[in-house]
């Protein structure tokens, strides 16, 4: 294992200009690939947001008491769908409607009656926020007999889950469509040292070094490699993110995990890319 590191460090000093234009290479190709992931991460984020606003509002007939739609809380939370449920009363419903509505406060003032009725303002549980549980949910709801008529917003909620069906097949296209063009440039990049090499590698094999013993110091080559370029296109994507976030809008970045998964898949490219080379060489030698 010694020889094979150093070895290692040996081909990063014989050859430091294809080194870093093998790391740099990989780094903006997966610089590239985590662009596409921050858009992607935040657009998930912007849905995410809308979908909390999803909720379900159940109009009780006027005069029903207050304990029954306590009561029919405590039936509604049990829903496996429902996340919590609140009770707006008439006068709370009226007061929100003069907070809410300021322009129309002369017309407020002039009531002499309640014109609101109360409510039940059920949310819903992340996963259940799509149409088809929140139309189950809301006929659920019908079936109490002192609910008189109920509001979801049928037609925006439809609009949203065609945006996120439309938003994960295009994200899912585009992101195996950068994947495979990093693999190829990357496949390229390590090629190019190998071929730098093929001397090294042919007086090797004249020696008696067995294939295994050739492979081991391009493998690691190429994990470092892979790990660098990808830990430089993840300092590359935070830039991108702090220039976004400071000067356009609010946005996320990454987690450590998932800017751990880029360094490692940055490693497995570039080993999984020696691997290859090497592979096409040696059957040739």
């Amino acid at each position: 294992m010694s020889l094979t590191i150093r070895e290692t460090l040996l081909a990063f000093r014989r050859a430091p200009l294809l080194s870093v234009l093998s790391m740099t290479t990989i780094a903006f190709a997966l610089f590239v690939v985590g662009l596409f992931g921050l858009v992607a991460l935040n657009l998930r984020t912007a849905l995410a947001d809308i979908e909390e606003r999803v909720e379900i509002v159940a109009y009780l007939i006027r005069g029903t008491p207050v304990e029954i739609g306590t009561m029919a809380m405590g039936d509604i939370q049990a829903f496996p769908e429902v996340a919590s449920v609140q009770y707006v009363s008439e006068d709370d419903a009226l007061e929100r409607a003069r907070r809410q509505l300021a322009e129309f406060q002369g017309i407020f003032q002039d009531l002499e009656t309640n014109p609101l009725p109360a409510s039940l303002e059920v949310r819903l549980k992340p996963g259940f926020r799509n149409e088809d549980h929140v139309r189950q949910v809301a006929d659920r709801l019908r079936g109490f007999r002192f609910v008189e008529d109920i509001r979801y917003g049928r037609e925006w909620i439809a609009k949203l889950d065609r945006l996120r069906d439309i938003g994960a097949a295009v994200g899912l296209a585009i992101g195996v469509a950068f994947a495979l063009a990093s693999v190829i440039i990357i496949g390229t990049t390590i090629r190019m040292g190998v071929l730098h090499r093929s001397r090294e590698i042919a007086i090797m094999r004249l020696v008696g070094a067995t294939d295994g013993f050739i492979r081991r110091p391009f493998l690691l080559e190429g994990a470092v490699k892979g790990a660098i370029g990808g830990a430089a296109a993840v300092g590359l994507n935070y830039a991108a993110y702090l220039a976004v976030d400071r000067t356009l809008f609010d946005s996320v970045f990454f987690s450590r995990a998932e800017a751990g998964l880029i360094v490692l898949f940055g490693t497995a490219l570039g080993l999984l890319a020696s691997a290859q080379s090497l592979r096409r060489h040696l059957a040739r030698v």
